[in-house]
């Protein structure tokens, strides 16, 4: 695939390993045929935005515009869009395209595909870099796009595209979704507050797993879980022995998993959507004689992530946010590293980016 004719955008983007942003201009390709063109309005900051920005995972390509929980309106569509038009909302999420053909994509999986291209860092078909939603506007793929319920806001929808599918489809795709489990949310930050309230409006019962004390109050009374657990207290840890049959294991700080796994009921799940940088100790005597099981689970594919919006559209499910201006981005990436939001920034990209002279 060669080169394409490309379009003037504006952004924020990392220069190097220090991950500060700054304001920087490209190119877009023109809107293809199957393409669809969106003005960004929201972008959420996710955890992982960090960590690309400041090389932390070691394959960070410079300059990086991140963003992929991105909510905007259509703009313009292809010759050969047939699912949406100029004017509807909508979100693009981790992936802006895959291969489409290996049995993962046919599996509805396309997020796990080898050949899956990231909306942030990847390189596209025509070998340009992806960049993300922490710009004016995007282009991407029509079978990569999800529509946005109208009930919903969109600043506080845009973390569903990835918080919020990052934690459905594991309730989803291991049965932790039928009225009567009892599922274990470890960390109430960004993924943790939203998927309390999934897990409760799958009619599940929640209990909220923190270090200390502090949220108990807010996971109960404000986020409506059923019952919080002080993971540091031997007492509270030794009554919910054997009781859960699910726990979503959301922290990336290192820490100790013995006791999480001893919360759980035989043949319970342990699924693990936060990612320490560090090796975790993973005892397998427990796993032995409770029959346990220990998986991982990264977003969600498409049919999934329109999936888990919608429901959230029905019950009204919408992440806890502030709302910041471009400006303030730096910052707010330095308090996301120290668990000073609850629970998501968002970028009011439309209202407050704007391109450098």
């Amino acid at each position: 695939m060669g080169k394409v004719p490309a379009t003037e955008a504006f952004g924020l983007a990392a220069k190097d390993e220090s991950g500060v942003l700054s304001s920087f201009r490209f190119s877009r390709r023109e809107t293809g045929e199957k393409d669809v063109r969106l003005k960004v309005l929201f972008c959420g900051i996710c955890h992982t935005d960090v960590c690309m920005a400041r090389n932390e995972w070691g394959f960070t390509t410079y300059p990086l515009v991140p963003g992929h929980e991105i909510v905007g309106v259509v703009t313009e569509v292809g010759a050969k869009v047939i699912k949406f038009k100029a004017g509807d909302k909508v979100g693009v999420g981790y992936m802006l395209s895959s291969c489409r053909s290996c049995d993962i994509c046919t599996d509805d999986q396309e997020n796990h595909c080898p050949k899956m291209i990231m909306t942030s860092g990847g390189k596209y078909y025509d070998d340009t870099m992806t960049y993300g939603g922490y710009s004016d506007h995007l282009v991407c793929e029509e079978d990569y796009i999800i529509r946005i319920p109208e009930n919903l806001p969109l600043d506080a929808a845009a973390p569903l595209l990835c918080a919020g599918v990052t934690v459905y489809s594991p309730l989803k795709s291991h049965g932790l979704d039928k009225p009567g489990i009892h599922i274990g949310v470890v960390g109430l930050g960004g993924l943790g507050h939203v998927a309390v309230k999934f897990a409760k409006a799958m009619g599940t019962k929640v209990t909220v797993i923190s270090s200390s004390d502090g949220k108990r109050d807010e996971a109960i009374n404000r986020l409506g879980a059923d019952l919080f657990l002080v993971s540091r207290d031997p007492e509270e840890m030794k009554d919910a022995m054997g009781t859960m049959d699910g726990i979503i294991d959301t922290v990336s700080a290192t820490h100790p998993l013995l006791p999480l796994l001893g919360l759980l009921k035989y043949k319970g799940k342990f699924i693990m959507v936060g990612a320490p940088d560090k090796p975790l100790d993973l005892p397998a005597l427990p796993l032995i004689l409770g029959k346990k099981m220990v998986v991982g689970s990264m977003t969600g594919g498409i049919k999934e992530s329109q999936e888990m919006v919608d429901f959230a559209g029905k019950h009204n499910i919408t992440a806890d946010i502030e709302l910041i201006s471009a400006d303030y981005v730096n910052m707010a990436m330095e308090r996301l590293e120290k668990g000073d939001v609850r629970y998501r920034f968002v970028i009011d990209v439309a209202n407050t980016m704007k391109p450098t002279p």
